[in-house]
C-alpha cells in the first residue's frame, strides 16, 4: 500500500518536471517572460502608484481620520 502512494507521487513529479521543461525549452515558454521594456514600464508605474498613495496619506484630511480613529481606539479601550 505504502509503494503505490510513493509511486504515484513519482509520476506526478515526473509529470510536474516534463511538464516544467517542455514549457522552458519551447519559444512558447521563453516568451512568457516580461522583457527589459515591460519591466520599466511596470516599474514607472509601480512608482507613480507609490507617489499618489503617498500623497494620499499624506493629506491632512487623511491624517486627521486616522487621529480620530486612534484616538476613539483608546478612549474605547481606556
Amino acid at each position: 500500500m505504502a509503494g503505490s502512494s510513493t509511486d504515484g507521487l513519482r509520476r506526478a513529479s515526473s509529470r510536474w518536471w516534463r511538464s516544467r521543461w517542455t514549457r522552458l525549452t519551447t519559444a512558447q515558454g521563453r516568451e512568457s517572460g516580461m522583457s527589459t521594456a515591460e519591466y520599466a514600464v511596470g516599474t514607472i508605474a509601480a512608482c507613480a502608484f507609490a507617489a499618489i498613495l503617498f500623497k494620499v496619506v499624506n493629506s491632512p484630511e487623511v491624517q486627521e481620520m486616522v487621529s480620530s480613529l486612534i484616538d476613539r481606539a483608546l478612549n474605547v479601550a481606556g
